[in-house]
């Protein structure tokens, strides 16, 4: 009998005990669905920025390199021995600076006999004129035949002549030896040194002396592709376009110039274009040979509407944008952007001017959730700070002041929202 009382009264009490368990699941389980709620419902924390309208430079942005304006590799013109060097390398010099020396005695020299070679023959020509005029009183008489006086001012002629080659070997003499004073052609710096004083040098020498480039002003050459060329001749025709120079990591500004030209043709290998600009050096920031970064200002976009590049996304249906409302909801805004310009885009449909819209935070997102906007131009909390500890329990979830250590009495914070009651 007693086994059969402990048969009967067993299943009931398993399932009064069941029905207490699953009372306290069932219980635990509306609590957690309504700290999932009230988490869906609390305000999610990200970073906005408002809609501007201003006026945008249009900048193009092409790799190049240094070029000097000038290079000149000073030669000879005439043969002999280099007598002296008088610059240093690496210093400027200015145009008609004499830069060195070659012996002139030879072309001295060559200079004083083409003026005797005048002397004797302008003294050849006075004589023969004389005599010209005597034989012509002479024929006027009939005293000498008339071939006589004929013979006569042919010779008048040719020494004529003689004199005229003679004057011309004596600017001849003059310019060679002004050549043996070799002078600078242009302003600028000067490179390692060739030749050596003490060398026989010729007109003829491929090498030279010295080469020396001009770096101020200076060239840069740097190539765009060729679809931007409607945007660039129109406005090169109207006025010059600016040109900057920055490092080649864009991170400094090396100097301000102008567009010179556009070359006469595309390069068909890269689809580019070629274009020159001039800038000032006096500083000799730019060097030939050098690669920078050049940015070619086409024109202004006057009234544009910018935000961050951040604040577009892109979805199935295109680019959209995250729009703070009024009441701190959001709401998804298709959107067209114009243009790009590094970290902001010019945005030409889909936002108004002042407009909020978020520029971090969008992964948590949805339609309709409440935000709790943070200004990007808003300057972070310090760590440690009673704003900065808020801003981290907001995104962490708990309420402000709310902590991941434990309450008073060794209870962990939060345990009261898990226990069963």
């Amino acid at each position: 009998m007693k086994t059969q009382l402990t048969l009967v009264h067993t299943p009931l009490m398993l399932a009064a005990m069941l029905a207490l368990v699953c009372g306290a699941c069932g219980k635990q389980a509306k609590e957690q669905a309504a700290q999932d709620a009230a988490k869906a419902m609390r305000p999610i924390p990200v970073v906005a920025a408002a809609v501007k309208k201003m006026d945008v430079p249009i900048y193009l942005d092409g790799i190049g390199n240094v070029s000097a304006y000038k290079t000149v590799t000073v030669k000879t013109q005439v043969d002999g021995v280099l007598e002296k060097v008088l610059f240093r390398e690496g210093d400027p010099v200015k145009r008609g600076d004499v830069i060195a020396q070659i012996d002139a005695r030879p072309f001295e020299a060559a200079l004083h006999q083409a003026e005797g070679a005048l002397a004797r023959d302008v003294a050849t020509l006075k004589n023969a004129q004389l005599n010209q005029t005597r034989y012509k009183d002479l024929l006027a008489k009939k005293l000498i035949p008339e071939q006589q006086l004929t013979d006569q001012d042919a010779l008048v002629g040719q020494l004529e002549g003689t004199v005229v080659l003679d004057k011309a070997q004596i600017e001849s003499a003059k310019l060679n030896l002004a050549y043996a004073r070799i002078v600078s052609p242009v302003d600028g710096v000067t490179g390692v040194r060739i030749v050596d004083p003490g060398n026989v040098v010729h007109a003829a020498d491929v090498n030279g002396l010295v080469v020396i480039t001009q770096l101020d002003p200076i060239a840069v050459i740097f190539n765009l592709p060729q679809d931007n060329l409607p945007d660039i001749a129109p406005q090169m025709l109207k006025s010059e376009l600016p040109v900057e120079a920055w490092s080649r990591e864009g991170a400094t500004k090396l100097g301000a110039g102008r567009l010179l030209l556009i070359d006469n043709q595309i390069n068909t290998a890269t689809a580019t274009l070629r274009l020159k600009a001039i800038f000032p050096n006096p500083e000799h920031k730019l060097w030939p040979n050098q690669f920078v970064k050049a940015r070619l200002l086409v024109s202004t976009r006057k009234d544009a509407l910018v935000v961050a590049a951040t604040a577009v996304q892109r979805g199935p249906d295109g680019t959209f944008a995250w729009v703070v409302g009024s009441d701190s909801a959001v709401t998804v805004r298709p959107v067209e952007v114009e243009r790009s310009l590094g970290d902001q885009v010019v945005i030409s449909k889909g936002l108004n001017e002042g407009e909020q819209v978020v520029v971090e935070g969008q992964a948590q997102l949805r339609a309709g959730s409440k935000v709790q906007p943070r200004d990007a131009n808003a300057r972070p909390a310090a760590p440690g700070s009673e704003t900065q500890a808020a801003q981290n329990a907001q995104a962490n979830g708990q309420a402000p002041g709310a902590h991941g250590g434990k309450r008073k009495g060794g209870a962990p914070a939060g345990a009261e929202a898990t226990r069963p009651q």
